[in-house]
């Protein structure tokens, strides 16, 4: 169990990396402050009383969870002000007024991708998925923790409790089982 002194430790630490991972993803300042003062909040009260060696996992992932929670957010509020942005407060216009004609989905979102592109994506990220779950089990774990959770080589060696060079040995031959095995089905990423 970590003792207070070793989570503010922990957090202290922790701060300036994970304001800057936040920040690259949402690139917005305040947003990026507010989600690492959330993330820090949801370790101390819900795992505060964990051992000290899991609170870099732990938090890692509450970060990354917290970020997603922001841009779901974002979307929702995002589409309901497009929606009724659009609206006309003329009283002759309302009669003829389809919200559906003036909603224009932003460039690069998910909404305004055509139904053939998200089929496309759909694919890719299944073929991607099976030929990650392929992987053996040391090249799976440590591909996963460094790409998809974000941690750097000596947090992913301590969590697999081995070297740092067996880490990077691992990604290195995941990464290029995976590039071949989906050059060979026609992605290209």
């Amino acid at each position: 169990m970590a003792t207070d002194k070793e989570l503010s430790d922990f957090l202290e630490n922790v701060e300036r990396r994970a304001y800057k991972q936040a920040l690259y993803a949402v690139r917005k300042e305040e947003s990026a402050l507010d989600i690492v003062q959330d993330a820090m909040i949801k370790l101390a009260e819900k795992y505060g009383d964990k051992p000290a060696a899991e609170l870099p996992m732990l938090f890692q992932r509450i970060l990354q969870t917290t970020i997603l929670d922001y841009f779901r957010r974002e979307k929702v509020r995002n589409t309901w002000v497009s929606l009724f942005s659009g609206m006309s407060s003329s009283a002759d216009d309302h009669e003829d007024f389809d919200i559906l004609e003036t909603y224009e989905a932003e460039q690069g979102s998910e909404a305004s991708e055509s139904s053939a592109d998200k089929v496309e994506r759909m694919q890719v990220l299944s073929a991607i998925d099976a030929e990650v779950q392929k992987l053996p089990a040391r090249q799976r774990e440590a591909f996963l923790m460094r790409y998809l959770h974000d941690l750097d080589v000596a947090e992913t060696a301590e969590a697999m409790g081995c070297s740092e060079g067996s880490v990077k040995t691992h990604c290195s031959r995941a990464t290029h089982t995976l590039a071949e095995a989906l050059k060979a089905q026609g992605i290209k990423l």
